[in-house]
């Protein structure tokens, strides 16, 4: 049965998921609809950006995590907006501050969920080709709060710091790494735990992964 749905018009678009069941899926959902005609699909950030030039779709539906030791879904939306014609639709199961965040300041129009119904993923698509954000609730509603209740940012070397001690790295071996002190190395430590609301190391990477803060 057709998805009830009346496109102001048809819109061209570009598929990247990294599981060619999710693709077919899409591919099948977006053909019981009118006015959409996928016109590619890729498997990988490269090919996406090779596809979306020679294709020239409206709207990427980009996925946030892309298998392999390529590109990842906010590096190809970002490389993506660079060409200046495609809108990239962020469609993944991901919600945290961190991905929502990436994704907007890699010049995604849109950010929703695989779980949001057939009919809100129309809507997206169409408000996507026109220019207009496209966010499922949950993604607004932490968007909204976010920026009610704005963390504070860490800074690089405290990324630097974070990244390291991530890998398992005492103070000692972490100074040496990043040639500073390890007196300069409890201080930012201490800052870090200060903006990620915790009091340990292994709370600070558990919290650092679950807000995919780790590059």
């Amino acid at each position: 049965m057709p998805i009830p749905w009346e496109p102001a018009m048809t819109v061209r678009i570009m598929l990247c998921d990294d599981h060619a069941v999710v693709r077919a899926g899409l591919r099948a959902l977006l053909a019981s609809g009118e006015g959409v005609e996928v016109v590619g699909e890729a498997g990988s950030g490269e090919e996406a950006l090779a596809l979306a030039a020679k294709l020239d779709p409206q709207v990427v539906l980009m996925d946030l995590q892309l298998g392999g030791a390529g590109m990842d879904g906010i590096e190809a939306t970002r490389r993506i907006v660079a060409l200046g014609g495609p809108r990239v639709l962020i469609l993944t199961t991901y919600d945290t501050d961190a991905d929502i965040t990436r994704a907007i300041e890699a010049g995604a129009t849109g950010y929703l969920l695989k779980a949001e119904r057939p009919e809100e993923l129309f809507a997206a698509i169409e408000a996507a080709a026109q220019g207009r954000s496209a966010l499922s609730a949950p993604v607004a509603s932490r968007v909204m709060t976010a920026l009610r209740t704005p963390a504070a940012a860490l800074t690089e070397r405290e990324q630097e710091i974070l990244e390291q001690l991530a890998q398992g790295l005492g103070n000692r071996a972490i100074a040496r790494a990043l040639f500073i002190s390890e007196a300069t190395v409890k201080t930012h430590l201490g800052r870090i735990y200060d903006k990620l609301g915790v009091d340990t190391r292994t709370a600070a990477v558990t919290v650092a992964k679950e807000r995919r803060l780790l590059r």
